[in-house]
């Protein structure tokens, strides 16, 4: 073979091979745009639950179904009726798992973009059947008054006024609660705390609930308005820093509704921070109170003197207007630890609200 066949055969042998790459190109391509074109889709559904995976889901289970359907048909001893029921059901089940999967998707996805919701899960009743039994015992009357959630009605009825106000608080503190409930407590301890040392707090995550955009408590003094955080938590959990961006967002949207305040953010939890989300607090000036538990032995009763007629009045955590009423030390007003200390000083126990019919 002369030169130029040589060099014709190593051109022709390029080009195969270039071909062959380019094939092997376009299929790569292929496969990347269908993947982008999948994602693009789960993105768009994400909205309402994902759609696509659950419909995956699905037939992934009617795989299974008609494995069993088959046989039931085709055994040696034939049960046609019986395939048919069994794919009759199968079918619905099948339905009920898809949409089951679209609602797990939906709430997997909210939580993701709401770090806040997860503080919602695995609520717990804070009244056991025991307590409905007791309950049922007392007359319509008595149920107006909340101590009887936390005495059987032999205590309630011959204990004195202040012994049985002051055994439901300690049954109180004692009684499992939900963890929306205890997260309320955390709350109004760290306000407490706040109120001490001469802020006034508003409890925002007590009365706006999810609509408090993370910033549970507002604390303000002269031109310093502190924005706390808090999240009472199991110690086996740990904050991350998808929580630490929410609460920097919220905190960044206060401050520029507040020109020429000093606004500064607080993160309390009971728990501990990855060490990302350390890092990130760190560099957006977040202050952490990391294993910040709740002191359960705090002056926790309200004793408030009524601005209309100047009578004092005391409100247990349990009570309809505890978490309303202020308290203005200057005026009189204190947080007192126990029912004794809060009687001694004049002050009796609040009514339970009513609306004028």
């Amino acid at each position: 073979m002369g030169y130029y066949e040589d060099i014709t055969a190593d051109m022709q042998k390029t080009v195969q091979d270039w071909l062959s790459v380019r094939d092997e190109v376009i299929k790569t391509a292929r496969h990347f745009e269908k993947q982008k074109k999948d994602i693009n889709q789960l993105v768009k559904e994400r909205q309402i639950g994902f759609p696509t995976l659950a419909k995956a889901f699905e037939e992934y289970l009617e795989v299974q179904d008609q494995n069993i359907v088959d046989f039931l048909k085709y055994k040696k001893t034939p049960a046609i009726q019986s395939s048919k029921l069994v794919s009759e059901l199968n079918k619905k089940r099948r339905q009920a798992l898809a949409e089951k999967k679209v609602l797990e998707y939906l709430v997997a996805y909210y939580e993701s973009v709401a770090p806040f919701l997860l503080d919602l899960k695995e609520e717990v009743q804070d009244i056991t059947d025991e307590d409905r039994r007791m309950l049922a015992e007392y007359t319509p009357e008595e149920r107006e008054d909340e101590v009887t959630s936390y005495l059987t009605k032999e205590e309630y009825r011959k204990l004195p006024t202040g012994e049985k106000n002051q055994l439901a608080l300690d049954r109180y503190w004692k009684r499992p609660k939900s963890k929306w409930h205890v997260g309320k407590m955390y709350e109004r301890y760290v306000g407490y705390l706040y109120e001490s040392k001469g802020y006034q707090v508003e409890y925002v995550g007590i009365f706006k609930g999810l609509e408090d955009l993370g910033r549970d408590i507002i604390a303000k003094k002269d031109n310093m308005i502190i924005v706390v955080q808090c999240k009472n938590w199991s110690k086996f959990r740990t904050i991350y820093e998808k929580h630490i961006f929410q609460f920097f967002g919220t905190v960044f949207q206060f401050r520029d509704s507040n020109p020429g305040k000093e606004v500064k953010a607080v993160f309390a939890t009971t728990t501990e921070l990855s060490d990302l989300a350390r890092r990130f607090a760190k560099e957006l000036k977040i202050e952490l109170k990391e294993n910040f538990k709740m002191d359960k032995e705090y002056a926790c009763i309200k004793c408030n003197i009524s601005r209309v007629n100047g009578e004092k009045i005391y409100h247990l955590p349990f009570d309809q207007q505890y978490d309303t009423a202020k308290i203005t030390p200057k005026t009189g007003e204190f947080y007192a630890r126990n029912v004794a200390e809060a009687e001694v000083k004049g002050f009796r126990r609040a009514y339970k609200w009513r609306a004028e019919k």
